[in-house]
């Protein structure tokens, strides 16, 4: 049965009313690991079959980037909202852009759309070093301290329109984007390694085909296309509050 919480918490969101005093981080129970046992087994199910990909989600308190009113959907693989139009992606969807990655510990990560932070901690619970570009000013306040209570000490956030990176500390090992891009940026291509792939879900509309582009070489790029997803449209320029 939803509580009275819950439904209340329901209502604001379809009126767009709740406030980031609605999204609070939660503590750490034995609950929570059974329920994420259950979570990585139902991904299993699904194809992602990479161990480390799996442990990771085994890991992450994906509940701590959710209100305390989504407890008991918080491991479900479902999306939920977190504010300004945008969501958590499903844990699926993460743990397919994150096996297509294939990350080495050490590797430095460019993220464009650090929106709750969720994928940020599953790359960094993986070993790399994530470096991620948030738009939205308030999810930025908000998702930033949250990474920080959790001890994400390679997660480095940054306030800033991702489709401009951040050349400053370029070359990237690998790059994901966590919004759909309704062009590949050729900024974003040129600070990728030679060697390194991008992770990109692209088009515009309900659905998006998510690439693999792979950097052969300098000036060469080699592009694979995979399954259809559904992500928020990846907007320019920055957000400031309203």
């Amino acid at each position: 049965m939803i509580s009275q919480y819950n439904t209340n918490l329901w209502i604001k969101i379809l009126k767009k009313e709740f406030s980031f005093d609605d999204f609070r981080p939660m503590e750490e129970s034995h609950r929570h690991y059974g329920l994420r046992r259950k979570l990585v087994n139902l991904l299993k199910t699904k194809g992602i079959n990479n161990s480390d990909v799996l442990n990771a989600i085994g890991k992450v308190p994906r509940h701590a980037f959710l209100d305390k009113a989504f407890l008991e959907f918080a491991y479900e693989d479902r999306a939920f909202p977190i504010g300004e139009g945008q969501t958590i992606s499903h844990p699926y969807t993460v743990a397919y852009q994150t096996q297509l990655l294939d990350i080495q510990a050490g590797d430095r990560i460019l993220e464009i759309g650090t929106g709750s932070g969720y994928q940020a901690a599953v790359l960094a619970e993986m070993g790399a070093q994530v470096y991620s570009i948030e738009r939205i000013k308030k999810l930025y306040d908000r998702t930033k301290p949250i990474l920080k209570s959790l001890n994400y000490r390679k997660i480095m956030c940054f306030y800033g329109d991702g489709f401009l990176g951040l050349p400053d500390l370029a070359p990237f090992d690998k790059i994901i984007i966590t919004a759909a891009a309704p062009e590949i940026p050729e900024t974003i291509l040129k600070q990728l390694k030679i060697g390194g792939v991008i992770i990109i879900p692209y088009g515009e509309g309900e659905k998006q085909l998510m690439l693999r582009i792979t950097r052969t070489e300098e000036y060469h790029f080699e592009q694979e296309t995979l399954d259809t997803f559904s992500f928020v449209p990846m907007l320019k320029g920055k957000e400031e509050k309203r």
